[in-house]
């Protein structure tokens, strides 16, 4: 089995073969079904899986919003559409994903000083 940041890098490549359309709510479907998969089949949430819960937060504080909305409506929020949302999505996911790399090598300087 791929890891989650796999899958989103191939859903990335060709949105529509692994969704249906290019549709950011297309992609919360597919993850909810993902998360739901593997939780009836008794699986633990991998580390790629624990982080991608950190998101939400990630865009709240992103776009300064203080909501109950899920990320995907958040993105569609300041998006022209769901198709630029989804481009959004991958932008923004990427950017979390530097900031969360960039954050664990400063940690790890920080116990070497």
């Amino acid at each position: 089995m791929s890891s989650l940041y796999e899958m989103l890098n191939r859903i990335k490549k060709r949105p529509a073969m692994y969704l249906g359309k290019n549709s950011i709510f297309s992609l919360q479907a597919f993850l909810a079904g993902y998360n739901g998969a593997k939780r009836e089949m008794g699986l633990v949430a991998t580390e790629q899986e624990q982080e991608f819960e950190d998101f939400l937060g990630w865009i709240r504080k992103r776009f300064n919003v203080e909501t109950n909305q899920s990320w995907a409506s958040i993105i569609l929020f300041y998006s022209a559409d769901e198709n630029k949302a989804l481009d959004t999505f991958f932008e923004l996911f990427d950017e979390f994903l530097s900031q969360r790399k960039n954050l664990e090598l400063e940690n790890k300087f920080e116990l070497l000083i």
